[in-house]
């Protein structure tokens, strides 16, 4: 029967590449959009008989450049995925669902590899009953082809959503698992397997691993490894009530990845590695949540961003709520096994800052509304079923061949920061916490055309001899050390944030200056764009997640001046990872603390002193109403060293000390972290 299904599907789809019974302004589209779809059968075919398996490297590149050309930024432009292009060409009334069928449609390739007949029968018969509109009108009526769209998504979810829970919980079957293990890693033609874009930076990135030593890629894996799980030691949670780990990544890393899953293994961890969401019914906007691959259009994703507004309402709001509530139901063992992520960035690729596009499907101020309050209801759910309190996580970062020619000598340094010791950290941390745990406030001051001028609340500790206000952060969960950090009182907490350049969740921001009163974001700007307007919706789009405001969730003190000075002699300070830049100064995130959802686990620095500062006036809602205390989001800024004139500490008696002047630092104790930047 299913074979049936699919064989009717594509066999209509054949008839219409050659079909000319539709108006003429609308022909190109559905016959570009049916060759697309007879290319995914003609993968399916070879892949089932065994053809796929004989091309050599170069044959199954150009194939993938087939498969991803059409969004690929040299094409783009002319692409149907394109809004302004579709609007060009098919109107007004049509350009925004024909341009959201043939993303979602895209799907498709995934779904192809995964041997996901199901889905892709899904999808075929879609494109099939809006071409029939046009069959039978030659200007069909626009709310016929939208309400198709929102039965797909309302019929439909229950299918999608309920299945990606599963592959976040369940490692039976698991596609990317079993390919990592059985595939002979030192022939890169495995790679084409994933399904997803294959650049250079995934096929020299892999090359470049197979050139390293067995002990180099061990030592990667376990640095990786052994974070989460002293991640799960130093909290005091029981790692081995746990069964199941998720590995998230950018392809290319198998080796290092097939390395780790063995180290899981002897943990008592099986693995889930899941591929980041290729539908708009599990899409959270921009974000990647998974593995993949290479991204063959950023502007194409930016695009795509907000798609659900073409059928978010609160009756699919309802019921995609029910439909996750219920599957964890069903699940709630697994869910309760699971111990978390543990997850390999990558970074080096050239920053990206999106251009507007007016034609882009947009949420409505109700929407928006609607996106908080699921992001709330649906974070309530997960943490029913996986507590806070008891999973843990970890995440590393490594650069990309894109990084430039000096590829494999910044690699090198990487690994080298991605091991550094942390007992040495420790203990010059463990004096600048000392020194914070006296003060009242910490004054912020930039410098060289920085304009941060910034006061920011500390917790009064009623036992400075057994209590700290700072976490004192080496390299378990966080990888690499170091930083200092804790959780500000909002109340007291005023003044100007300013970073003239940053990288944040794959975007790049200029001049970004954010505005605090008592804690809480009053005001935002950047210099991205010609006009105000589109720089404050691009921050309170991609920084602020669509919330009015945010709280300062977090302040902390980076000290990681070996990661700052090979970013300096390497010239990419546009292209660190905010996992790494984020230790190479002070850096404030914006939404929740990092102790959300765990606030009550009761955590220790390494001198037997308890973190106390863990709570604000935000997350302390908790107590009454879970949904006013969390954002679901936590986003850092960091101000590098050279744009900071001084950072003081100020107590209740008016006296200061300094921490840091003029980019140095200069509380004796810490003078060892300037040998670096001396260099």
């Amino acid at each position: 029967m299913a074979d049936e299904r699919y064989e009717l599907a594509i066999g209509r789809i054949r008839e219409i590449r050659d079909e000319k019974i539709i108006a003429e302004e609308y022909k190109e589209y559905f016959h570009t959009v049916a060759g697309f779809l007879l290319q995914i059968d003609g993968v399916r075919t070879s892949l089932t008989d065994g053809s796929y398996d004989a091309l050599d490297l170069k044959e199954l590149g150009d194939l993938n450049q087939r498969l991803y050309r059409d969004v690929l930024p040299e094409n783009y432009a002319h692409s149907f995925a394109n809004p302004t292009y579709a609007k060009k060409c098919l109107g007004e009334a049509y350009g925004p669902f024909l341009s959201f069928l043939y993303t979602e449609l895209r799907g498709a390739i995934a779904y192809v590899f995964e041997g996901r007949q199901d889905y892709l029968d899904i999808l075929f018969e879609l494109f099939l009953e809006i071409y029939g509109e046009f069959e039978m009108e030659a200007q069909p009526d626009p709310k016929n082809i939208q309400d198709i769209l929102y039965w797909y998504a309302s019929d439909y979810c229950d299918v999608f959503v309920a299945d990606s829970i599963h592959a976040q919980l369940c490692p039976s079957d698991d596609f990317a698992t079993k390919l990592i293990m059985e595939s002979d890693l030192t022939d890169l033609r495995y790679l084409y397997r994933f399904g997803e874009y294959i650049s250079e930076n995934e096929l020299l990135t892999a090359k470049h691993l197979l050139s390293l030593s067995e002990d180099v890629i061990q030592k990667m894996a376990d640095v990786y490894t052994e974070g989460f799980r002293v991640g799960f030691i130093n909290t005091g949670r029981d790692l081995s009530k746990k069964s199941v780990v998720n590995i998230r990544y950018v392809l290319g890393f198998e080796r290092v990845v097939k390395a780790a899953i063995l180290n899981f293994e002897k943990m008592g961890l099986s693995p889930v590695i899941y591929r980041s969401s290729v539908t708009v019914l599990t899409r959270r906007g921009y974000a990647k949540v998974g593995y993949y691959g290479g991204i063959a259009g950023k502007q194409y994703e930016y695009d795509h961003r907000n798609d659900q507004a073409l059928f978010l309402d609160r009756r699919f709001l309802e019921r995609k709520l029910t439909v996750i509530e219920s599957t964890y139901k069903d699940l709630k063992k697994e869910a309760a096994e699971l111990a978390g992520p543990a997850c390999i960035e990558t970074f080096g690729e050239e920053p990206f800052t999106p251009v507007p596009d007016e034609n882009a499907i947009q949420l409505t101020g109700e929407q928006e509304a609607l996106v908080v309050e699921y992001d709330s209801r649906q974070n309530q759910i997960v943490n029913t079923y996986v507590p806070g309190d008891e999973r843990s996580f970890t995440i590393i970062a490594y650069p990309v061949p894109e990084i430039g020619e000096k590829y494999p000598e910044i690699f090198d340094e990487i690994v080298k920061i991605n091991t550094l010791d942390a007992h040495t950290y420790e203990v010059v941390q463990e004096t600048l916490i000392d020194a914070l745990n006296q003060g009242e406030y910490v004054h912020v001051l930039g410098g060289n055309g920085n304009r941060t001028d910034l006061n920011i609340q500390l917790y009064h500790l009623e036992h400075p001899g057994k209590e700290t206000i700072f976490e004192n952060c080496v390299a378990d969960v966080n990888i690499p050390v170091g930083e200092v950090f804790t959780s500000p009182v909002l109340q007291g907490t005023n003044g100007t944030l300013h970073v003239s350049r940053v990288y944040l969740n794959d975007l790049q921001y200029e001049n970004l200056e954010i505005q605090f009163k008592d804690g809480m974001v009053d005001d935002y700007n950047c210099s991205n764009f010609a006009s105000e307007t589109e720089n404050k919706d691009y921050i309170r789009d991609t920084v602020l997640m669509k919330h009015p405001t945010l709280p300062m969730g977090e302040f902390a003190i980076g000290t990681n001046t070996t990661a700052y000075m090979v970013e300096k002699k390497y010239h990419i300070e546009d292209k660190m990872p905010i996992l790494i830049a984020e230790k190479m100064g002070p850096h404030f995130a914006l939404g929740d603390t990092c102790y959300s959802w765990s606030e009550d686990v009761r955590v220790y620095n390494p001198d037997g002193k308890e973190i106390v500062a863990k709570d604000n006036a935000i997350s302390i809602k908790r107590k009454e109403d879970v949904g006013e205390a969390y954002f679901q989001c936590h986003t850092d800024i960091t101000i590098p060293y050279e744009e900071i004139k001084s950072i003081t500490v100020v107590k209740k008696d008016g006296t200061k000390t300094d921490l840091l002047r003029d980019g140095r630092f200069v509380l004796p104790g810490t003078e060892l972290l300037n040998e670096p930047l001396d260099q």
